[in-house]
């Protein structure tokens, strides 16, 4: 088992930045990919960021240029720097992981909210 805890989530005006962390521990050997998925209100999960051991990356389309994603392999954490939010980036933001940059996520954390209003 893998927990996942999430931190960092707020209240953010447009334009602006957050930084969301997340922390893994219990059975690390299930630990590859690390990555964060989000869910607006009405709309379907979706994949936002993924982040492999070595440093491979996998961004949605809709972040490209806006967020960053990182991790301390020494700590179990995974990092999203966001900037330049927009108000349709507002959803639960999920911390998971994954056996591979496009595996299914297989760990989900308790989600942190991001809402993205003036």
């Amino acid at each position: 088992q893998v927990q996942l805890v999430e931190s960092g989530g707020g209240l953010v005006q447009p334009g602006g930045s957050l930084r969301l962390s997340c922390v893994a521990s219990g059975s690390s050997w299930n630990i590859n990919t690390m990555g964060w998925s989000r869910q607006a209100p009405g709309k379907q999960r979706e994949l936002v960021a993924r982040i492999s051991v070595r440093g491979n990356t996998r961004y949605a389309d809709s972040v490209k240029g806006r967020f960053t994603i990182s991790r301390d392999n020494a700590k179990n954490m995974v990092y999203l720097q966001m900037n330049t939010l927009k108000p349709e980036d507002t959803a639960v933001y999920y911390c998971t992981t994954a056996s591979s940059l496009y595996g299914e996520s297989n760990y989900w954390g308790q989600g942190t909210q991001v809402t993205v209003s003036s």
